[in-house]
């Protein structure tokens, strides 16, 4: 099997996997998963699509991911993931789709307005 590249985005950040064949070590920009992202909630959302497909040990996978917070990278890198294992065998897309693994989440940070604090700061109301 070839190495399977496929790019996965959440609100600002992007993602870049690269799958082969091999025994399950996940390293994101040189480093290894439980080292990037700490918490075992965010080591969860990159393991969940190889823990819903049974097939943890199976491949190795690098990753590059730039932009955004450390949440929204890891939902790139599921996102992307989830893309690869489909490419692989398209069995698993019966199995990843019903948990909203292959929806791209379209949400993004609304921009700031002109003389305002925030974005959804309201005006300030007067009666005169």
């Amino acid at each position: 099997m070839a190495i399977v590249h496929k790019i996965g985005r959440r609100k600002t950040s992007v993602a870049r996997v690269y799958l082969q064949e091999g025994n399950g070590e996940i390293f994101i920009n040189g480093r290894e998963l439980a080292n990037y992202f700490p918490t075992a909630v965010l080591q969860y959302k990159v393991e969940q699509p190889f823990l819903i497909t049974g097939t943890t040990e199976k491949y190795n996978v690098d990753i590059k991911v730039f932009g955004g917070g450390i949440t929204g990278q890891a939902e790139a890198i599921r996102l992307a993931i989830s893309r690869a294992l489909c490419e692989i065998d398209a069995d698993f897309r019966l199995q990843l789709k019903p948990e909203g693994l292959l929806t791209r989440d379209p949400r993004m940070v609304e921009r700031k307005k002109f003389g305002q604090k925030k974005a959804r700061k309201k005006f300030q109301f007067s009666k005169r």
